[in-house]
C-alpha cells in the first residue's frame, strides 16, 4: 500500500473537485452532479482523501439523511485503477458514517459499469432500481449501546480478503466454519450444522486472534473479546463470565473471542485446590450450552497450549472443530512478504522467504517494520532531507535481511515438534 487516506480538509478542496471532475469520463460516474459534490464537501459531510507522495489520488464522498447515507461519489485517479484503492477509501468512509450512526449506506450508479463489480465486492446488495447498491450497517439503537458496553464493535468489511498466506488454514475455516454460517439454509438442506463454537490452537504470534477478526468481518457480526484479566478486576470471575455471557446474549448475532482460554479452562485437579480456577473452568463449561443455543453466534477460543486445557472443555458438544495454525510455510511466507513489500519487483522475495523460515506472520510484520523504519531514516539523512532513490522508495532486500537477522523468531524448533504432537492428539477439523 503506497498510499495514505485521511478526512477531508478545507484545503482538499480544489484537489478533489479535480478528480471528481477529471474522473467521471472512466467509469467512476454517479448520479450526484459536480455541484452537489461541491455542496457536499464545503458543508463539511463526510470524506475522505487518499494521498501519495503529497498529491490527492483517490476520494470519496458521502451525504447523510437521517439513518441513511448516500455515496456520492469515488474518484480514483486513473493511474491508480485496479490496485485496492476504492476499496479503501470505501472502508475508510463507511468508518465515518457507521460512527455518525449511519444504518444503511447507498450507492446508486446511473448504468451499469465498473464500479459496480467493486461494490458487491465491499458487501454492497444491488435492489431493483436502475443500478442501486445498498448496505446495511447492523446494530443501532439499544443493541449499539449495548455492544458498546461489553467493548464490542463492528469490523471493517475487508479483513477476510487482507488475510495473506496460510491458505490451507484459510480456505480449512472458509469451509468449516464461515460458509455453514453465512449460507445456513444450503448447509441445512444437506444436513449441516453450522458451527457454534471452535477453537484455534498453535504457537504464539502464527495468527490465530487475525483469523478470529476476519470472520467476523466476512460474515459482517459484531466482534466482542473477553478479556479474563478485565473481568477478573472485579474479584469474582465466575460471576463476571456469567453476566458478561448474559449481555451478549441479548444481541441478535455475535462473534464472541477469547484468548489465551487454557487461562481460564486449565485442567481442573482433584480435590479442588483452593483459590484456583475450579470454579471459573465449571461456570464456562455451563455457559458455553447456553451460547450455542442461539442461531447466529458463534465462539472462537485460542490458546497457545491446547494440552493444558481440561479435557472436558474441549469435547465435541462443546466446540465443533479444533482446527490448529501453524507457522507459515513457503508459499505462505512468499504471500506475506509480498504484501509487505508491496509487490515491489526489486525486492528479492525468495531469499526473504529463505531467511524467514519458522517466522510467524507477527514475527514477518515486525521484521517488515524494522525493515521500512531504516529506509525511511535512510532518506531523512540524504542530503536535502531525501534519498537518492526517491522514484522507487521502500525499503531494501537488504533492509529486510538484517531486519530478520536481527528478529528474535517466536517459534522455535521445541515448539514445532510440540505443536505436530497437538496436531496429531488434539486436532478435529
Amino acid at each position: 500500500m503506497n498510499w495514505h487516506i485521511h478526512d477531508y480538509r478545507e484545503n482538499d478542496l480544489a484537489a478533489v473537485v479535480h478528480l471528481i471532475d477529471t474522473t467521471a469520463e472512466l467509469g467512476q460516474e454517479s448520479v450526484f452532479s459536480l455541484a452537489e459534490c461541491i455542496g457536499a464537501l464545503t458543508s463539511r459531510q463526510p470524506a475522505v482523501v487518499a494521498v501519495h507522495q503529497g498529491m490527492p489520488i483517490g476520494a470519496a464522498l458521502a451525504c447523510v439523511s437521517g439513518e441513511r447515507a448516500w455515496v456520492m461519489r469515488v474518484a480514483i485517479a486513473s493511474g491508480w485503477r485496479g490496485r485496492g484503492l476504492a476499496s479503501a477509501l470505501l472502508v475508510e468512509l463507511e468508518r465515518k458514517l457507521v460512527a455518525a450512526r449511519v444504518g444503511r449506506i447507498a450507492y446508486v450508479l446511473p448504468e451499469e459499469e465498473l464500479l459496480g463489480e467493486g461494490l458487491l465486492n465491499a458487501g454492497y446488495t444491488r435492489r431493483p432500481a436502475v443500478a442501486y447498491f445498498e448496505k446495511t450497517e447492523p446494530l443501532h439503537g439499544p443493541a449499539a449501546g449495548l455492544l458498546d458496553d461489553l467493548g464490542g464493535r463492528l469490523l471493517p468489511g475487508d479483513l477476510w480478503a487482507k488475510v495473506a498466506g496460510m491458505e490451507r488454514e484459510k480456505d480449512l475455516i472458509e469451509r468449516r466454519v464461515v460458509l455453514p454460517l453465512a449460507e445456513p439454509e444450503r448447509a441445512a438442506r444437506h444436513g449441516v450444522r453450522p458451527p457454534r463454537a471452535i477453537c484455534l490452537f498453535g504457537p504464539p504470534g502464527t495468527g490465530k486472534t487475525t483469523f478470529a477478526r476476519a470472520v467476523a468481518s466476512r460474515l459482517g457480526w459484531p466482534f466482542v473479546e473477553i478479556l479474563p484479566s478485565r473481568l477478573a478486576d472485579g474479584g469474582n470471575l465466575a460471576a463476571a463470565l456469567r453476566t458478561a455471557f448474559a449481555r451478549i446474549a441479548e444481541l441478535d448475532r455475535v462473534l464472541v473471542f477469547i484468548d489465551e482460554v487454557e487461562e481460564i479452562a486449565p485442567v481442573r485437579s482433584e480435590p479442588a485446590q483452593p483459590g484456583g480456577l475450579h470454579g471459573v473452568t465449571n461456570e464456562l463449561l455451563k455457559l458455553i450450552p447456553g451460547f450455542r443455543e442461539g442461531d447466529e453466534r458463534l465462539l472462537v477460543c485460542a490458546t497457545n497450549s491446547v494440552r493444558s486445557l481440561d479435557p472436558a472443555f474441549l469435547r465435541p458438544g462443546r466446540f465443533d472443530y479444533l482446527i490448529p495454525i501453524g507457522t507459515p510455510d513457503k508459499a505462505a511466507r512468499a504471500a506475506i512478504w509480498s504484501r509487505y513489500t508491496d509487490g515491489r519487483p526489486e525486492v528479492d522475495i525468495d531469499g526473504l522467504v529463505l531467511a524467514s523460515d519458522l517466522f510467524t506472520p507477527a514475527d514477518i510484520e515486525h521484521a517488515a517494520r524494522v525493515a521500512a523504519q531504516a529506509s525511511f531514516e535512510r532518506d531523512l539523512v540524504a542530503p536535502g532531507g531525501r534519498g537518492p532513490d526517491v522514484a522507487a522508495p521502500g525499503a531494501r532486500t537488504t533492509d529486510y535481511l538484517a531486519a530478520i537477522a536481527a528478529a528474535r523468531p517466536t517459534v522455535t524448533p521445541e515448539l514445532v515438534e510440540r505443536f505436530a504432537e497437538d496436531i496429531t492428539s488434539h486436532a478435529r477439523t
